[in-house]
């Protein structure tokens, strides 16, 4: 992949999920990234140890950085992140709301005193609004944003199963780093970007926010099935394997019910006569579906939703998802090992990225001391 950001500098005071994926992100692009972390470490770094002793969230999330463990508490470690911010690009951080203050690194007084430098701050509930100065988690956010009430089935409320809201916000917060970026270059100017885990999950949620606020409709909770499209869902199979289809429209209907189903008058019946229609039939209509699907492996069902051209997918396993032969994948420096991951969603002209290594905590540390002026260089520190 293209060093599309190669000669830029970015400093992060960061952990966890949220601003690693920023940094991480913007470290595969071609930046240099200067991961500042407490002498203990980020703490994502201790989430599990199942990546031969590391932590599957801090592999993933911090490929290519450099590590340096700075103690802001203290002086002279201040003084290296200063000398560190005085010449960066972008600065990053997600700390507790307020702390960075209060270490005197606000954003606004660090672009006073550098016009081009640009500053990220990225936080639960973002800087005003009176949940300004709460914590926030992933999880606590899924449920405070409404997430938790539309996900899961009638018999529960279900978290998603990855950190959506922290990948939400440092998805975000990439992008408007990027336009950040980009406007330099015409204005000379950098600017302040506020992303909080909370608004940026709030604007994927606006599809139910508009149907809740302009329809009266409250989404209910359907499990693997879509709530207003039908048949759009899960289905076993005779094998007890199951495939998730869709049907889109009423053309598809009707080669549904002739090609798959092998019912071609079920089409023309009213009570599936439109969507609206199937969806207010749905359990006549899934008996049709479950009849069939019964009698037939899941390989038979996905050889008749191919031929007849409707969209499906596997309901997969972890092991479905580790033989997947679609998969693409990177391989990754660690301090214990070589990791091979899954592959970033984007090709750049054909070409896979080239991560670079994991860091070991404050593997930089002696180095980035003595290149940024601190007079007493930490010991570096290391895994075994």
């Amino acid at each position: 992949m293209p060093n599309d950001l190669d000669g830029l500098l970015v400093v992060s005071v960061e952990q966890a999920v949220a601003a690693p994926y920023l940094s991480g992100r913007l470290a595969e692009a071609g930046a240099r990234v200067i991961k500042v972390e407490r002498p203990e470490g980020d703490f994502a770094r201790g989430y599990d140890s199942l990546v031969h002793g590391e932590s599957a969230y801090f592999v993933w999330l911090n490929r290519g950085k450099e590590s340096v463990c700075l103690d802001l508490k203290q002086a002279d470690d201040r003084a290296v992140l200063a000398a560190m911010v005085a010449k960066a690009d972008v600065f990053i951080q997600n700390l507790a709301p307020g702390v960075i203050d209060r270490l005197g690194f606000a954003p606004a007084e660090l672009r006073a005193a550098n016009p081009r430098l640009i500053t990220c701050s990225i936080s639960g509930y973002g800087e005003d609004g009176p949940y300004r100065d709460l914590k926030a988690y992933d999880l606590l956010v899924q449920a405070e944003s409404g997430l938790s009430s539309i996900t899961g089935n009638p018999e529960g409320l279900a978290r998603v199963g990855v950190s959506v809201c922290d990948i939400s916000a440092g998805m975000t917060a990439f992008q408007a780093v990027l336009q950040g970026l980009y406007a330099r270059e015409r204005t000379g100017q950098g600017r302040h970007i506020a992303v909080s885990l909370f608004h940026a999950l709030a604007d994927w949620m606006n599809v139910p926010y508009l149907q809740y606020v302009y329809g009266g409709k409250v989404p209910a909770r359907a499990g693997l099935t879509h709530p207003t499209i039908a048949p759009y869902g899960a289905y076993a199979c005779g094998d007890g394997k199951a495939v998730l289809f869709s049907i889109q429209n009423e053309r598809e209907w009707v080669l549904f019910c002739r090609d798959v189903l092998g019912k071609p008058d079920l089409a023309a019946e009213p009570r599936f006569a439109d969507n609206s229609a199937r969806v207010a039939a749905r359990a006549a209509l899934n008996g049709e579906i479950d009849a069939v699907f019964g009698a037939l492996s899941r390989d038979q069902v996905v050889e008749r939703l191919e031929a007849a051209r409707i969209a499906y997918g596997r309901v997969s396993s972890l092991e479905d998802l580790a033989a997947h032969p679609q998969n693409r994948y990177v391989e990754v420096d660690t301090p214990t090992g070589p990791v091979r991951m899954l592959a970033p969603g984007a090709l750049v002209d054909s070409t896979p990225p080239h991560p670079g290594p994991v860091p070991a905590l404050g593997a930089q540390s002696a180095s980035l001391r003595a290149e940024f002026g601190a007079v007493a260089p930490l010991q570096e520190t290391s895994r075994p």
